[in-house]
């Protein structure tokens, strides 16, 4: 038992008085948690040690496998912890890193995935200045304003979030340290915290979405102008693989965030934030591999010289 008039910090209730759900959501946490270390590290390090790979596509791709390696390590070690520890207790320290960090991450993720969909617009709509447009600077200022942007949301909602009156209630109904999470636990009206974060959410979630319905807009009218069906096929599988990212990640949060706030289903929100917070994340990494043709080739490369340097023939 935690003797909570003395504790700063938070208790994370997480799935609390279900341990056998907490065992077994924990076992599914740790096994895609893998899969995204083992994925994510290769998208990183694969394009450095091929040059074939070093094209404004997979810039953007290591970067969004950063970002995805760094959300779930933000969450999921203090989860594991707190289920198969003694007690649930984050520190307020600890807390308010997980929701700094969760904040910009998750918005420079929702920017660079605008950011990744003009990549494709350009790689199929101006195939023959698609390099000259897409040079390295314009590549790497645009995913530096994505990382400006979160950290100004981030510097604006958290310090927020975590000043607000809570009247000694420690206990968040969450597995981790969200905005919503500390929001409900307030002792005071938060109809103005509620509003900056409508509009937040408005510049922050909406207007890459619709960034991104422009961009695959023009991209489909593209393809439909390609008479040949290997050329259309070719153009399709260059935007595949980020259309499916998208889908699955706007469609999860969308779906998330638009049942009521009292949502009778508790634990079904809890478990949308597991899926698009830590199962995406490892998912992404999946979905570009199998589906890329270069991608396969350039591990079959590595792993056909390492064999060989190993064995010395």
């Amino acid at each position: 038992m935690i003797n909570e008039s003395y504790f700063g910090g938070f208790i994370l209730l997480g799935f609390s008085g279900q341990p056998q759900l907490e065992m077994i959501i924990s076992g599914v946490v740790f096994f895609f948690y893998t899969i995204a270390l083992m994925g994510n590290t290769a998208i990183i390090f694969l394009p450095l040690l091929d040059e074939r790979l070093q094209t404004p596509m997979y810039f953007f791709l290591r970067n969004l496998a950063i970002l995805d390696l760094s959300y779930t390590t933000n969450i999921v070690p203090q989860m594991l912890v707190n289920i198969w520890g003694k007690d649930k207790k984050i520190t307020f320290g600890g807390c308010a890193f997980q929701l700094f960090a969760s904040v910009a991450l998750f918005t420079v993720e929702c920017m660079l995935l605008a950011v990744m969909s003009y990549d494709r617009f350009n790689a199929v709509y101006k195939p023959l200045h698609y390099m000259t447009i897409m040079n390295p600077q314009l590549c790497q200022g645009l995913v530096a304003i994505t990382w400006g942007i979160g950290i100004t949301n981030c510097m604006i909602l958290s310090p927020y979030a975590m000043s607000l009156p809570r009247c000694g209630n420690h206990r968040l109904d969450h597995y981790f340290c969200e905005v919503s999470a500390m929001v409900k636990i307030a002792c005071v009206g938060t109809i103005a915290m509620e509003e900056t974060l409508f509009a937040l959410s408005f510049f922050v979630f909406l207007a890459p979405l619709l960034l991104i319905l422009v961009s695959y807009g023009f991209i489909a009218i593209a393809v439909l102008k390609i008479k040949s069906v290997t050329g259309r096929q070719k153009a399709f599988g260059t935007c595949s693989s980020h259309l499916i990212v998208v889908s699955i990640f706007y469609g999860t949060v969308i779906y998330m965030y638009i049942q009521p706030g009292n949502s009778p289903s508790q634990y079904e929100g809890k478990l949308l934030s597991i899926f698009y917070s830590i199962v995406t994340p490892s998912l992404n990494p999946l979905i570009y591999t199998v589906r890329n043709k270069e991608f396969k080739e350039a591990m079959k490369r590595l792993i056909g010289k390492v064999s060989v340097e190993t064995t010395g023939h």
